[in-house]
């Protein structure tokens, strides 16, 4: 019979602490919207208020779920890039359009 050298792998220590850490970042952001959704009446400042959280939201959801911080800064920038020029580009047409003063 053949010997068979079975060596065991070191299992890596679960990342319980991040996942927790960021569930409680993105808890705490949504209790902000919450608070801002009955605190402040309709109007730019709240829409704003909520495009700005929602758009750090999505940044650290990239980051810490599609792995993106972790990357080098050249790809961050080729991703960032492009989506801010989107929003500059839909903020113009709509104030050519007349709808933001």
């Amino acid at each position: 019979m053949a010997s068979h050298n079975i060596t065991e792998k070191e299992i890596p220590a679960p990342q319980t602490g991040a996942i927790w850490k960021t569930f409680w970042i993105l808890l705490i952001l949504t209790a902000i919207e919450f608070v801002i959704a009955f605190a402040i009446n309709k109007g730019t400042l709240k829409t704003s208020i909520f495009v700005g959280m929602t758009i750090v939201k999505a940044f650290y959801i990239v980051g810490e779920f599609m792995h993106l911080k972790h990357e080098v800064k050249t790809l961050i920038w080729a991703i960032l890039l492009p989506a801010i020029f989107v929003v500059w580009l839909l903020i113009a047409l709509i104030y050519e359009g007349g709808h933001l003063y």
